[in-house]
């Protein structure tokens, strides 16, 4: 149960001087998480002049941080080094120096377990670590993506274990992110927030903290109404998806191109949004919220059904993929034994170094269960392990194209040259509508 909340008895005196602190940059902020969420935000607010100590459980990341490396591209190596010999950024390892920030956010992964049900152990073990240094005067708001209820149900219980009483002694506040990896033109500088506070003052504090940044920032009623909002933005992009791959896999059927139909389609000025299909879906949120929300649901009677069909059928398009994939194999093989596939980019979307549920790993370990010899180059990932084996990224030449079976499209980086692919390879599958201005070759692509 949620804890309850106390009256507004804050002295005025004491939100001006919150308020003083963050207009001076003299406030002490904390991150919890440095990953493709956290870091960001750290690195952000560092640059925006506040002091930011970041935490995170992973010791080896902390310590490729403290000596100026990234571990993700959207934060460029030299941006973290200055940081630090600005001395607005410190990477930690543990939380012992929580205590000292005036303000503190969770950025931790929320998986789903292999039951698909939440997994909010990190929100908890973060929280934790918070509530044993507690002070009067704490700010917290959560961004990890979860189920409406996570803030007041579980978080807040735990920060007020020790005694000290939401919206007198300390505040807490639920802001979802909103980064989308590899993109430069929204960031944590500009792209709207969304905020919703247990108390009023919470809510207060937390949007003038997240207006430090200079996007607009939204408060609505609670915590759990912005847990919501970023579930609806995420299941929104689920079912769009799912309708547009259960179209691709019908238009196979009937010989029509989906993707001829969806740039038709696109072309109406109103009432359409163009979604585009592909080997599945991955990432930290929309494979995953779904989920979340369905099982929320189950606990007040009501079931998603429309939501779960919709993960579902996205959840398909990798055995899809390698139907279509040994399909086109078929007969076509040149060498004996089994055939080999080489897979062209393994994260979820191109240009980014991110291959959280990537479907290119549901598809690799399916094509190496069904006896295939698969595997990869992708420039942002040097080494992965799929099906228990270690593999590395293959050098990508022509002779490395020319002895594949195979060449499997599955994340569509700028930097493949599509025509000099299609050229040296024997056979393509093309899952993104890669090759589409391919001209010569074209009788070696296989589409989605």
């Amino acid at each position: 149960m949620a804890t309850s909340v106390a009256p507004p008895v804050v002295k005025p005196e004491a939100a001006v001087r919150f308020d003083e602190l963050l207009r001076t940059r003299e406030a002490r902020l904390a991150v919890i998480g440095l990953g493709y969420v956290g870091l960001p935000l750290a690195v952000a607010y560092a640059d925006a002049g506040f002091r930011v100590l970041g935490v995170d459980v992973d010791a080896a990341r902390v310590e490729a941080l403290r000596r100026g490396r990234s571990p993700i591209r959207d934060v460029p190596s030299p941006r973290i080094a200055a940081a630090q010999a600005a001395g607005r950024f410190r990477p930690a390892a543990t939380g012992e120096a929580l205590g000292e920030a005036d303000a503190i956010f969770i950025c931790v992964p929320t998986p789903y377990t292999r039951n698909k049900q939440p997994d909010t152990s990190n929100i908890a073990s973060a929280a934790r670590a918070i509530a044993e240094r507690l002070r009067p005067g704490q700010l917290v708001v959560l961004r990890s993506t979860s189920y409406p209820g996570t803030t007041q149900e579980l978080v807040l219980p735990i920060l007020a274990a020790g005694g000290l009483r939401v919206g007198r002694d300390f505040f807490l506040a639920f802001a979802p992110e909103r980064v989308d990896p590899g993109r430069t033109d929204y960031t944590v500088r500009n792209t709207p927030v969304i905020v919703g506070g247990v108390d009023a003052e919470s809510t207060r504090r937390a949007r003038r903290l997240l207006e430090q940044l200079g996007a607009p920032v939204q408060a609505v009623s609670s915590p759990a109404a912005a847990e919501m909002a970023k579930l609806l933005e995420n299941v929104f992009r689920n079912v769009n998806i799912a309708l547009v791959n259960q179209l691709a896999m019908l238009c196979d059927r009937m010989g029509l191109d989906i993707w001829e139909i969806v740039d038709a389609a696109a072309t109406k000025p109103y009432g359409f949004m163009a979604f585009h299909p592909g080997p599945g879906i991955g990432g930290h949120c929309i494979p995953v919220d779904p989920y979340y929300l369905a099982w929320r649901a189950r606990e007040y009677d009501f079931h998603m059904d429309f939501i779960e069909l919709a993960a579902r059928v996205n959840e398909e398009m990798p055995y899809h993929t390698v139907t279509k994939t040994l399909l086109a194999l078929n007969g076509k093989r040149a060498t004996n034994g089994a055939p080999r596939v080489l897979v062209l980019g393994v994260t979820f979307k191109k240009d980014i170094d991110d291959y959280r549920e990537s479907p290119a790993l549901k598809i690799m370990e399916l094509l190496i269960r069904r006896g295939a010899r698969v595997s990869y180059h992708d420039p942002y990932v040097p080494r992965l392990t799929v099906a228990g084996r270690s593999l590395a990224s293959r050098p990508l030449s022509a002779a490395t194209l020319r002895a594949a079976d195979c060449v499997l499209i599955v994340a569509d980086h700028s930097a493949f040259d599509y025509p000099w692919i299609v050229r040296h390879a024997r056979l393509v599958v093309d899952t993104r509508n890669a090759t589409r201005r391919v001209t010569e070759g074209r009788e070696k692509i296989t589409r989605l």
